[in-house]
């Protein structure tokens, strides 16, 4: 695997490759890399040629200081897992070689951006797609790959995408689980042991609401989602959303394609969950 934490060197490895007829495949991410990720590493690896992972823990997306200095970077742990996988490429920059002083970014990605996650972490997806846009700059990969899992964040790179014209394919791919329905994630190694056996509410509710749901009992179905998770205890629930698939807006019985969405602490780490319902 090549490793690469200057934008130049890279871009000049992969205008080679790219040159030779390479369809290069990316997969942006935090680090701190789990089964989750490895899973899209594969994905990537039948939908193109040669695949390149990032890892950098973007600032500008964490609203929360203390969040951002907690974040998991086990580098070495990194390398290694994706060694194991062979990933061909990876970038792992410094914040400096990602962004000059005092720079400014606003896109205006509509009503997606105050909802759920938007509406509780201010910013973030300003920072996110920020940094995807510099990102999808340097690699200017052929298709991109998103776990299901951030599944706003999904819908927010597609409206850049969209809005900024990037010729670039985006894929999403299913949530990896543990064996118990945990979705995994980064942040689960926060988790005490009586934390994550709470966890498990999450999952198995969203899981209820799939096999239950009926678009004529929507209201019912969420109110019963809020009160058994916020009667599971060391769980403090920050919404729970049956919206429209494509808009995040509160579904209704006239909306074509579901999606539940949840998010809680549990203990002091904030998980994300959804499972999507028709599609």
């Amino acid at each position: 695997m090549e490793n690469f934490t200057k934008k130049a060197a890279l871009q000049q490895h992969l205008a080679k490759l790219k040159a030779d007829g390479a369809v290069i495949t990316f997969v942006p991410t935090l680090g701190a890399l789990h089964a989750g990720h490895l899973s899209l590493i594969k994905r990537a690896q039948k939908l193109g040629s040669i695949v390149v992972c990032s890892i950098f823990v973007n600032p500008t997306q964490f609203n929360d200081p203390k969040d951002l200095e907690m974040y998991p970077r086990p580098i070495a742990d990194d390398i290694q897992k994706l060694k194991q996988v062979n990933c061909d490429v990876l970038f792992n920059p410094g914040v400096n070689e990602m962004y000059a002083d005092n720079e400014k970014w606003h896109l205006d990605i509509g009503g997606l951006e105050g909802l759920l996650e938007g509406k509780f972490r201010p910013g973030h997806y300003q920072g996110v797609t920020q940094v995807v846009h510099k990102l999808f700059d340097i690699v200017k990969p052929d298709i991109a790959l998103f776990g299901q899992k951030d599944y706003q964040q999904f819908l927010v790179i597609s409206r850049m995408v969209s809005l900024l014209n990037l010729p670039v394919k985006l894929v999403m791919c299913p949530i990896e689980r543990e064996a118990d329905g945990l979705a995994m994630s980064s942040r689960n190694i926060h988790l005490s042991p009586a934390d994550r056996k709470h966890a498990l509410i999450l999952s198995k509710t969203l899981n209820k609401i799939k096999h239950e749901f009926n678009p004529d009992n929507i209201s019912q179905l969420k109110q019963q989602a809020e009160a058994v998770i916020s009667n599971e205890p060391g769980v403090e629930l920050a919404y729970f959303e049956i919206a429209d698939g494509d808009t995040l807006h509160p579904a209704d019985k006239n909306t074509k394609s579901f999606v539940a969405l949840v998010a809680a602490k549990v203990g002091k780490t904030r998980l994300i969950d959804n499972v999507i319902i028709n599609d």
